[in-house]
């Protein structure tokens, strides 16, 4: 088992740039895929990046594509997701997820990862 804390939402205008953190209670989390999603009020939980256990892999959403980074600072069993020129449309509560099967490729389904954080608000103001 592993729990997940987000950190680091807030309000901000367009364009600015905000940095998220995902902090694992369990060092065992070094070895799981994790992922950020996010939900809009009204809407579907949508998929934002992944990370394979190692690093060495990514995916983004083509709508975060060239402006959003994931990373992993595995010292510290944290994730981060760098969001830059952020939109009106980024507005969303943004999750952490994560799943211990390491082996499988990153997929942007969240029936895919098995733990979940409580969320962080981001809203972005024209």
């Amino acid at each position: 088992q592993v729990q997940l804390v987000e950190s680091g939402g807030g309000l901000v205008q367009a364009g600015a740039s905000l940095r998220l953190s995902c902090a694992a209670s369990s060092h065992t989390s070094s070895t799981y895929r994790m992922a950020w999603f996010r939900q809009a009020p009204g809407t579907e939980r949508e998929f934002v990046a992944a990370m394979s256990w190692n690093g060495g892999s990514t995916l983004y959403a083509d709508s975060v594509k060239g402006r959003f980074t994931i990373s992993r600072d595995f010292a510290m069993h944290t994730v981060h997701l760098q969001m830059n020129t952020l939109k009106v449309d980024d507005t969303a509560v943004y999750y952490c997820a994560a799943d211990r099967r390491s082996w499988r490729s990153l997929d942007s389904n969240p029936e895919e990862y098995a733990y979940w954080g409580q969320g962080t608000q981001v809203t972005v103001s024209s």
